[in-house]
């Protein structure tokens, strides 16, 4: 079993910066991604953030949402277990809740809620304007 376990979230005003963790516990696997999603009331589940890893080849890929591309960060340190996100620039729009997962074998594009198999609680963060 994986445990994922979601920090750093908050209030921060529009144009601010934020940095958001995720602490994974449990079973190790040799290739896998890590992803980050945020929900807001009213609307699905969305894909904001994704990085590939490999033991063999290390960080193989990471892919972003259009709409934080340049904007947004995803980051690990593999001797932690810890997966960043770190938001520059924040919109009100970005506010939601956001959700750490994993794929146990990283053989997706990472950008679907259905590829993962473990979820942490989410962590709220909120952009005022």
């Amino acid at each position: 079993q994986v445990q994922l376990v979601e920090s750093g979230g908050g209030l921060v005003q529009a144009g601010g910066s934020l940095r958001i963790s995720c602490a994974a516990s449990g079973r190790t696997f040799s290739r896998y991604t890590m992803g980050w999603f945020r929900q807001s009331p009213g609307k699905e589940r969305e894909f904001v953030a994704a990085v590939t890893w490999s033991i063999i080849w290390g960080s193989v890929s990471t892919t972003y949402a259009d709409s934080v591309e340049g904007r947004f960060t995803i980051s690990r340190d593999s001797a932690k277990r810890m997966v960043y996100l770190q938001m520059n620039s924040l919109k009100p729009e970005d506010t939601g809740l956001y959700y750490c997962a994993l794929d146990a074998d990283g053989s997706g594009r990472g950008r679907e809620p259905r590829e993962y198999d473990y979820w942490g609680q989410g962590t709220q963060v909120t952009v005022s304007s």
